[in-house]
């Protein structure tokens, strides 16, 4: 079906959990959690994704997004374990795992523009207008997404900071009187 082989069913079966995974944690908490249960399993599944691209890559381009898509999914996940990026950590952080999003969607869409419907696909070339747009559309999604991420991260840390100084400033009242 579709003429995809035992191990393309792996690869697909095996990152297709990203997917929803990965727009639960962007609806719910605005980016990728890595330290969650849905953090944990969106991992998991990235990583089968990505190793499993070498085993059924045709392009040499699909081989590359394997390559960038691991090493940037392990930084996503290994940037909150080092201490020298300081306060950047949770950017990176974001900004990496919302990078592996990207580059789940991007060969998904494109496999499914190119299979769908089954024998009649959408598209047959990769220069196809209709696949170039919705790469673009993709790519636009993630600048926008980031930037949103940025701005809600910056907003969240400023208005910690705030609590904090607040909750400093009744207590030492506290002792005063």
């Amino acid at each position: 079906m579709f003429g995809i082989s035992p191990l393309g069913w792996l690869h697909t079966l095996g990152s297709l959990p990203a997917i929803p995974l990965a727009t639960y944690m962007f609806a719910r908490y605005g980016r990728i959690v890595p330290r969650s249960k849905a953090g944990t399993a969106y991992f998991i599944s990235m990583l089968t994704g990505a190793l499993t691209t070498f085993l059924v890559a045709r392009e040499p381009v699909s081989t590359a997004i394997g390559v960038i898509t691991l090493v940037v999914l392990i930084a996503g996940y290994t940037i909150g374990r080092v201490s020298f990026t300081g306060r950047a950590t949770r950017y990176l952080e974001t900004v990496f795992l919302s990078v592996t999003a990207f580059f789940l969607m991007v060969p998904a869409v494109s496999e499914i523009l190119r299979r769908v419907p089954d024998g009649h696909p959408f598209v047959t070339d990769l220069n196809s207008p209709l696949l170039l747009g919705a790469q673009a559309l993709l790519l636009f999604g993630l600048l926008l997404g980031v930037s949103a991420q940025i701005v809600w991260l910056r907003r969240s840390t400023r208005r910690a900071v705030a609590r904090t100084m607040e909750t400093n400033n009744h207590t030492k009242a506290g002792y005063q009187q």
